[in-house]
């Protein structure tokens, strides 16, 4: 596992404290139900942010609808619960905007996947500089009990009483094949691992994505015991000598069947749509320098003649 980077406190940036604690970044208590594997994935970001110490007006978090997506009430910083699967757009204006802030973005498998899958692709092609954790569940839990598009065959739920007959969405294979950057995938039942795969994708300049299983206990109970070892499952990374950069081999690990392979998939550099934008607003205002705003309006209305 890579080491985590632990970046000092600014103190022109942060309020003077010398060191932020879990307490500190700790909001609202979480309102899930006991046993969910959102509380692991939340531990961990608390973790994270304890070890890279970044002050918390450089953080904000956004969210979708769903359970997952209750993420921004329990975390001290910036933060947002924007509407329905519209919760990559909302962060892309953010990221573009404030260069300076650290975008996170977290929602479940029907936000992300379903209403929102559109958006995943286009911020995946963009390569919009923010970390998207996707907790996975297989299941629409706020709702109690719908099916969701990752939900396996022949799952039954109250849209599907005799069982699930569309077939599920591939996470990884749908994030490669968008155009992301960095694609992982980790399990909340692996709180090391999942660690580990944030602080990459943290790392990471351009749209990173993980796919987190994170089981409902109480509307999809042992969906995930196959990758639990504890369970009689099996957790597998990803060999060592994986080239990251080779998308064709991480099209194959992707397509492993069910409860496949974990660990960092695919990882290149590409410009991201921050850098691109910015480098299109320097040109066009090199063009203004030295004009008032009327001369530059008026500019723009012969134009139009």
């Amino acid at each position: 596992m890579s080491a985590i980077e632990t970046k000092p406190v600014d103190p022109s940036t942060s309020s003077g404290q010398e060191k932020y604690t879990k307490k500190d970044l700790t909001a609202d208590h979480p309102t899930w139900c006991p046993g969910c594997g959102d509380f692991a994935v939340l531990a961990m970001y608390f973790k994270l942010l304890e070890e890279r110490q970044i002050p918390h007006e450089k953080i904000v978090g956004i969210a979708g609808i769903g359970c997952s997506s209750r993420f921004p009430y329990y975390v001290n910083s910036h933060g947002a619960h924007f509407i329905h699967g519209r919760a990559l757009p909302f962060a892309t204006g953010i990221s573009i905007s404030r260069p300076d802030l650290h975008v996170f973005v977290f929602g479940g498998d029907g936000d992300a996947f379903s209403i929102g899958g559109n958006h995943v692709d286009h911020a995946a092609r963009k390569n919009v500089k923010m970390t998207y954790v996707i907790m996975d569940n297989f299941v629409y839990a706020l709702t109690k009990k719908q099916t969701s598009p990752t939900s396996p065959l022949g799952f039954r739920s109250k849209t599907d009483p005799t069982g699930a007959v569309d077939c599920p969405i591939n996470p990884m294979v749908k994030l490669l094949a968008g155009g992301a950057t960095f694609v992982a995938r980790t399990s909340a039942k692996n709180p090391k691992h999942m660690l580990d795969m944030m602080s990459q994708a943290m790392n990471h300049n351009g749209f990173s994505v993980i796919e987190c299983l994170s089981e409902c206990v109480e509307f999809y109970e042992g969906a995930f015991d196959k990758a639990d070892p504890r369970k009689g499952g099996e957790f597998k990374e990803i060999p060592a000598d994986h080239d990251v950069t080779h998308l064709e081999s991480a099209m194959k690990y992707a397509y492993a069947p069910f409860p496949g392979w974990f660990g960092l998939f695919y990882k290149v550099n590409r410009p991201t749509k921050n850098e691109l934008e910015a480098e299109i607003n320097k040109k066009a205002q090199e063009k203004i320098v030295g004009q008032s705003p009327t001369q530059i309006l008026q500019a723009m209305l012969d134009k139009l003649k």
